[in-house]
């Protein structure tokens, strides 16, 4: 190994070897397949968000449907919360598809000429970007949760126990997770 190879820099182009300069420039130019995970992913999101507008769509319109003359509170939250939830799992595909495009083909310059949106999307590293998709998906779970609960049949004081320790544990892991700064 020569004193240019330990240092830290790189070999010109002539100083490599046909396949080696061939490999090299394959290898870097497979990364341009993640485009493919960010198309699909930000059409996975726009997908996303178009369902959950229509299920409020579809919720408003089934609370104001005068052939049902009881509508029941807890339907039209549990739909609107549907919506929030498909809401959430758009937004975790958006910022993998921001954080993954920006890791791996070229920062957003249009993000950045701006100051409002610089902080959410500005992916450093991988860690970076895992950790805003796991604030996400936590809050997902946390509203999967709530919409469930809200379905829930409540029949026995055992019930209404567990759902309040479940509530409990909940806002504790979101406590710490605060504490951590995740």
């Amino acid at each position: 190994m020569d004193q240019q190879e330990t240092d830290g820099s790189f070999k010109s182009r002539d100083e490599q070897h046909i396949l080696e300069h061939l490999f090299e420039g394959a290898l870097w130019n497979s990364r341009l397949i993640v485009l493919l995970a960010v198309a699909f992913g930000t059409f996975s999101a726009i997908v996303l968000f178009v369902s959950g507008s229509l299920e409020i769509l579809n919720t408003l319109l089934h609370s104001i449907d005068f052939t049902h003359m009881e509508v029941e509170h807890t339907e039209i939250l549990i739909g609107i919360i549907g919506a929030v939830d498909f809401y959430l799992i758009g937004m975790v595909l958006l910022i993998f598809s921001f954080g993954i495009y920006e890791l791996f083909i070229s920062k957003i310059d249009i993000a950045r000429q701006g100051s409002v949106f610089h902080n959410i999307l500005e992916i450093s590293s991988l860690d970076d970007l895992k950790n805003k998709i796991i604030k996400v998906i936590i809050m997902v779970l946390i509203v999967s949760f709530f919409q469930r609960v809200l379905a829930l049949q409540m029949t026995s004081g055992t019930d209404m126990l567990f759902m309040a320790l479940s509530i409990a544990a909940i806002c504790i892991g979101v406590f710490f997770l605060q504490r951590l700064k995740l």
